[in-house]
């Protein structure tokens, strides 16, 4: 459930019309069904936009798994010595001003024409790793994301909690393995078709 928390902090603190945009896509695509589905997703870029904007943000876990050099090696720089083991930060790439501007803003406009995948093909952005050594569970935990997020949207309408606003939505993160938020956001949804 972490990472619906990342996506609904992102959001309710984003303009209002990216929610509401979100929204519009997923409920015109959809119609009168009553779930989405899986063969929905394809049908819904600014969605699928938003979840990657939210994995570059709060990848699932900061650091990559570790390796062990096989070689001596430098990189950019730094001398790597032979059995070192070593860690991608994951978190502080997608954080990265050489390669995203306003990095540490949740804009997920940046996604919606980007060529930029989440398999590792774009090391800019490797919540699931990347290569041979990828997660082997990326399509899966992107499918669930995508439609429970999807679902979420679709059946209720979201709003700040009364006496909330958008600049007191702390976005902080705690130190760890999966980073949890600092503080809690409970949102209050409406039941659209009840």
């Amino acid at each position: 459930m972490q990472r619906y928390d990342n996506l609904g902090n992102g959001l309710m603190k984003s303009p209002e019309a990216i929610l509401k945009k979100a929204q519009a896509e997923i409920r015109g695509a959809v119609g009168n069904k009553d779930i989405v589905n899986e063969d929905d997703i394809q049908k819904l870029p600014c969605l699928k936009a938003i979840v990657k904007e939210t994995f570059r943000l709060y990848p699932s876990a900061p650091l990559s798994v570790p390796r062990q050099t096989l070689a001596n090696c430098i990189i950019n720089g730094h001398e790597i010595q032979s059995n070192s083991i070593v860690y991608t930060n994951v978190w502080g790439i997608g954080r990265d001003p050489e390669y995203w501007e306003n990095p540490n803003e949740f804009l997920p406009e940046r996604c919606l024409n980007s060529s930029v995948d989440m398999k590792g093909k774009d090391f800019q952005l490797i919540p699931f790793g990347a290569g041979r050594r990828g997660c082997p569970g990326y399509s899966l935990v992107l499918a669930m994301v995508e439609v429970g997020l999807a679902n979420l949207l679709y059946s209720f309408d979201w709003e700040l909690p009364f006496g909330i606003k958008k600049d007191d939505i702390d976005t902080q993160v705690l130190p760890g393995l999966t980073m949890p938020k600092k503080n809690d956001l409970p949102l209050p949804a409406k039941n659209v078709y009840a």
